[in-house]
């Protein structure tokens, strides 16, 4: 049946070549639901999934994009800190890894700040990127929220953090963990010029990240479905031998026990802030 290869081979051939030319990162499965979603679509959306309303990472261009007014915000400079300073190595060096999230995320580190207006009044925004080393805190992203809150108090304006992290960075050892210090010193800078400090729950926030500043905002707001916490829930469960609710370091759940005050869906963040920023700071 030779005459059946001769017709359908070149089919086959030309419809592969096809399906190579298209780029593998074009469609993107829901971690929550698995629906394939075309990315350009899932952009558009705010990455949140068009099926179950999964809030998928976002990043940090496109988080101030979508709060500061028109889209139009100007970064804040965060001042160098030494890259590795413990000489740290496990599988790969410290400096190594540093490089890799660099070149794939295109960013610094872990939290940016910037500067701008939400529904008209002055804010300073500091936003984590989770795709960078999960988010995690070292001495640069306590060094940016320091910034960011000298930067508010400076220019007289609302401070809001949004985290998205697993907690204090292991390859920083102690020096991680002093940022929990740290960045709550920050927040008493902006308390003590009668500013508000608003947080916004990203998923996941954990670790040293939510014992620290997270915890300190006048007001809580959370992204749907956020996962909130110190240790993981395997971890507790491991603990104290019990099953955990599946609801459990949620931010709905959180709510319900008083520790959040708002859980909002991504695309309705902006009008949020944007209404109590204006009863805060009086506009």
């Amino acid at each position: 049946m030779n005459w059946l290869k001769d017709i359908f081979r070149p089919k086959i051939k030309t419809m592969f070549s096809k399906i190579k030319d298209v780029p593998e990162n074009m469609w993107l499965p829901c971690p929550k639901c698995g629906t394939l979603m075309y990315r350009k679509d899932l952009h558009n959306h705010l990455n949140v999934c068009t099926k179950c309303d999964y809030h998928l990472f976002l990043q940090i261009n496109d988080r101030f994009e979508s709060l500061f007014d028109d889209g139009k915000f100007t970064k804040v400079e965060i001042a160098d800190v030494k890259d590795d300073p413990l000489n740290f190595k496990d599988l790969k060096k410290y400096k190594d890894r540093l490089s890799q999230y660099r070149n794939s995320t295109k960013s610094r580190d872990a939290a940016e700040v910037a500067y701008g207006k939400i529904g008209g009044v002055d804010a300073v925004v500091c936003a984590f990127n989770f795709e960078f080393m999960g988010g995690s805190m070292g001495t640069f992203v306590g060094e940016a929220i320091l910034k960011a809150a000298e930067t508010a108090v400076k220019k007289h304006a609302a401070f809001i953090t949004i985290p998205a992290s697993g907690g204090a960075r292991m390859q920083e050892s102690m020096l991680s963990l002093m940022q929990m210090a740290r960045t709550t010193m920050a927040v008493n800078k902006v308390r003590d010029a009668k500013l508000p400090y608003i947080v916004v729950f990203a998923n996941p926030t954990m670790g040293g990240v939510s014992a620290s500043f997270a915890m300190l905002g006048d007001i809580h707001i959370a992204e749907k479905g956020a996962l909130i916490g110190f240790a993981g829930k395997r971890v507790i469960e491991q603990t104290i031998k019990q099953k955990l609710p599946p609801e459990f370091q949620t931010a709905e759940c959180l709510k319900e026990q008083g520790m959040v005050d708002i859980v909002v869906h991504r695309k309705d963040l902006k009008d949020t802030l944007a209404n109590i920023l204006k009863m805060l700071m009086h506009k």
